[in-house]
């Protein structure tokens, strides 16, 4: 006569026959949320450092040891900063090249994504890979060969060789990002519009692009993003009246002998506010822009 005795919840037996214990679910969770955790505050430290400095008083900028809290607090900075008229003039270019390079490149990856994603027809495949292929190449040789075609075509020094320097980095990802958005789009709904009498332009302007409404506003804020925070290409390809905010910043704060960080920092934060309200306010169309695509139905 045989008893089978009631296994334990936590214990299980493997393929040798051996008894081992189940992790715990409580443990295993505790685990994951002190990891977040300290990746999260890891993060957040270099943003929570700016902030701290930019309300410290110079004096106690540099104290050592550095007091994470700071037992001070001053509004100097931002002032300063208000009264400083260069860089309201690098923020207007800021807002100028970004807003531009972002609607560029909406509009010519959608009708690049929709060509590739609706139309069958020899090389597609090989010009999908070839676009992608084109954001593999190093920003120096970008710049290089940039700077001298704008030099030699007499666009250097303008906002046209920022914005259009720009969208080359962005069109790529936006391309890739705004197809397989229309690959969810049923072909049906063309078909039917298509019967409907609405010609192929009229479809795609009527009925597929207010659908990937999303996406459009996803690609779009990615492209923003990559235009204001740019440093290296707005430094090169602008003269100093069109720089944007990052070379602006350098050239007011940054000198060959003193930088003053406090006042750096509070500069850094104030132009950090526009993006961070972009995408608290354009959060639900990021998200579902992004997610769009990933899976086709």
């Amino acid at each position: 006569m045989s008893v089978t005795l009631p296994r334990s919840a936590s214990m299980s037996r493997g393929a040798t026959g051996r008894r081992y214990r189940r992790p715990d679910r409580t443990r295993s969770r505790v685990a994951a949320w002190t990891a977040v955790t300290v990746i999260g505050l890891f993060g957040m430290l270099p943003v929570y450092w700016l902030v701290a400095t930019a309300f410290t008083p110079d004096d106690r900028a540099f104290s050592f040891p550095p007091s994470l809290i700071p037992t001070e607090i001053t509004f100097d900075h931002f002032t300063r900063l208000a009264e400083n008229e260069h860089l309201f003039r690098y923020l207007v270019n800021s807002v100028i090249v970004s807003v531009v390079t972002a609607a560029l490149s909406v509009v010519v990856s959608a009708y690049m994504a929709y060509a590739f994603s609706k139309f069958r027809y020899r090389g597609r495949r090989s010009l999908m890979h070839l676009v992608l292929a084109s954001q593999m190449f190093p920003q120096a040789v970008l710049l290089i060969t940039l700077y001298a075609v704008f030099s030699a075509t007499g666009l250097l020094g303008g906002y046209t060789a920022l914005v259009l320097s720009f969208t080359t980095f962005t069109l790529p990802l936006c391309v890739w990002m705004l197809k397989g958005i229309f690959d969810t789009v049923p072909d049906s709904l063309m078909e039917a519009a298509s019967i409907d009498g609405a010609s192929r332009w009229r479809t795609l302007h009527t009925v597929v692009l207010p659908l990937a409404g999303p996406g459009m506003v996803a690609a779009g804020l990615f492209a923003f993003v990559r235009a204001w925070n740019d440093f290296i290409f707005a430094l090169t390809l602008t003269d100093p009246e069109r720089q944007t905010l990052p070379p602006g910043l350098v050239h007011t704060y940054l000198g060959e002998f003193q930088t003053a960080w406090p006042d750096l920092m509070a500069a850094s934060l104030v132009v950090s506010l526009p993006v961070v309200a972009a995408f608290m306010f354009l959060q639900r169309y990021l998200v579902g822009g992004l997610t769009a695509g990933a899976v086709k139905g």
